[in-house]
C-alpha cells in the first residue's frame, strides 16, 4: 500500500497504518536528526518527537509527500533541541557510548570485511571530520546539506520539508558545501586525492 494510503487510514484513526509510516521512515527521520544534533540522545528525542507531533496532527496532512510533510516536522524538533540547549552541538572525536555504557556500533561501512582494519580506521577517521564539519555549519545550512548530500533528498522533498523556496535551498546547499570543502582542509590527509584543493597540497 503506497503511503498516501497509509497516511488517509491514519487520518480515520487506524494506528497500525501510521505504524507502517513510521516504520518507513525511523531510519531517516533518525539519521536527518542524528547528523544535525550531532548525539543519540537527542536525535534519539526529537525522533520521537517528531513521530508523536505526527500523530497528533496528521489532520494537517493535506497530501502530497509525506516525506517532506514529516521531514518538515523533524527539523523543526531538531530545531527545538538546539534551541532548548542554546549551544551548537559538538562532535565527540572518541567513540560514543549509549546509557549502559556500551560504544555506539559503528556506521555499517565501516562492518564491510572486505576492508583492512588500516582502511576501517581511516574512514572512521574520514566520518568524524565529516561530523566536526556539519556541526560547524549554521543551523540552517547543515539541515539542507545533511538532507541532500547526507541523505540523498531530491531539492523539492527538502525544500517542502524545511518551508523554504527552492531556489534559496539551493543557495543554502551551494554556501554549505564551500563551508565544508574549505573545513575539509584541516582533514586533507583523510581526503581522497581528488578532493584535495590544488592550492593546500605540498
Amino acid at each position: 500500500m503506497d503511503e498516501l494510503n497509509l497516511a488517509k487510514m491514519a487520518q480515520k484513526g487506524s494506528l497500525d497504518a501510521f505504524n507502517q509510516l513510521v516504520m518507513i521512515h525511523q531510519e531517516l527521520a533518525y539519521n536527518v536528526a542524528f547528523r544535525i544534533l550531532s548525539d543519540p540522545a537527542a536525535a534519539d528525542d526529537a525522533t520521537q518527537t517528531a513521530f508523536i507531533s505526527a500523530y497528533r496532527h496528521l489532520d494537517s496532512y493535506r497530501g502530497g509527500s509525506f516525506k517532506a510533510w514529516l521531514m518538515r516536522i523533524v527539523t523543526n524538533a531538531c530545531y527545538d533541541e538546539l534551541r532548548r540547549y542554546k549551544r551548537r552541538p559538538q562532535v565527540d572525536l572518541e567513540p560514543q557510548s549509549n546509557e549502559s555504557g556500551e560504544e555506539i556500533e559503528s556506521p555499517a561501512w565501516l562492518a564491510d570485511d572486505t576492508l583492512s582494519i588500516e582502511a576501517r580506521v581511516e574512514l572512521s577517521e574520514l566520518e568524524q571530520a565529516i561530523q566536526h564539519c556539519l556541526d560547524n555549519l549554521p543551523d540552517d545550512f547543515r539541515v539542507v546539506a545533511v538532507m541532500v548530500d547526507v541523505e540523498g533528498l531530491d531539492y523539492q522533498t527538502v525544500s517542502e520539508a524545511v518551508g523554504t523556496p527552492l531556489g534559496t535551498i539551493k543557495s543554502r546547499l551551494a554556501r554549505a558545501r564551500a563551508r565544508m570543502q574549505q573545513c575539509l582542509q584541516h582533514f586533507q590527509e583523510l581526503l581522497p586525492h581528488q578532493f584535495r584543493l590544488e592550492s593546500e597540497k605540498r
